[in-house]
């Protein structure tokens, strides 16, 4: 089916500036993902990469030098959990397309949410950006019930240390991927935020959702 895999492969996002994101990448479509605004629209000037939520982040999508040295000595995710969704799921790492867009898991790993290494890490300072697939050909995926998820809401990530970082929901948001709030979710910040992404919204004519689900949280 046609709508299943437009998911974020072509939300085009500086990789530097994605690290100011706070939790999750811009998700266009299910699978194949229509661009989304670029950090570089909202003030960087670095290559671009996706992934985004909403939260606190400023309006600046500039490289943050903490974020990313923190990034480099911190311990990478490998599991995440929403107890109130039942979601939990290994956590594989998504660098950047050819196209400078961001990558989402691939739809045989519909199940499996993705981190983009070129963001923060979760719990270091900076927004890390989680997405995964609403739906693929496949059927259902990891995050088709995000949409569910309240405010005040647990998300659990373990490092590859063993550790167990809590993240409390603030808030979410569904942005059409026309009008993707780029300085709110790669936007600067000193709280150590987290991003989730997926699909949302009515489709388009390609059978390809037009909207981005978006839920921020920061650290408890």
């Amino acid at each position: 089916m046609p709508r299943t895999s437009q998911f974020l492969r072509r939300t085009a996002l500086p990789v530097h500036a994605c690290l100011a994101l706070t939790a999750l990448i811009a998700l266009t479509g299910c699978s194949d993902a229509s661009p989304a605004k670029s950090p570089a629209a909202a003030g960087s000037t670095e290559p671009s990469a996706t992934t985004g939520t909403p939260g606190p982040g400023t309006a600046s999508a500039s490289t943050s030098g903490s974020a990313s040295s923190s990034a480099k000595s911190a311990s990478p995710p490998v599991r995440v959990s929403i107890p109130s969704l039942g979601i939990d799921s290994a956590v594989m790492r998504l660098g950047l397309n050819p196209d400078r867009s961001v990558e989402v898991p691939p739809a045989d790993k519909g199940m499996t949410v993705g981190w983009y290494t070129g963001g923060s890490v979760p719990g270091q300072p900076g927004p890390a950006v989680l997405i995964g697939h609403n739906d693929t050909r496949y059927g259902r995926a990891v995050f088709h019930d995000l949409k569910k998820i309240a405010k005040g809401a647990d998300i659990a990530v373990r490092d590859d240390r063993g550790t167990e970082i809590h993240f409390e929901v603030t808030g979410r948001e569904t942005a059409s991927k026309k009008a993707f709030p780029t300085s709110r979710v790669y936007g600067r910040t000193e709280a150590r935020a987290l991003r989730l992404i997926t699909c949302d919204g009515s489709f388009d004519a390609a059978g390809h959702p037009v909207d981005n689900l978006i839920v921020y949280a920061e650290r408890k």
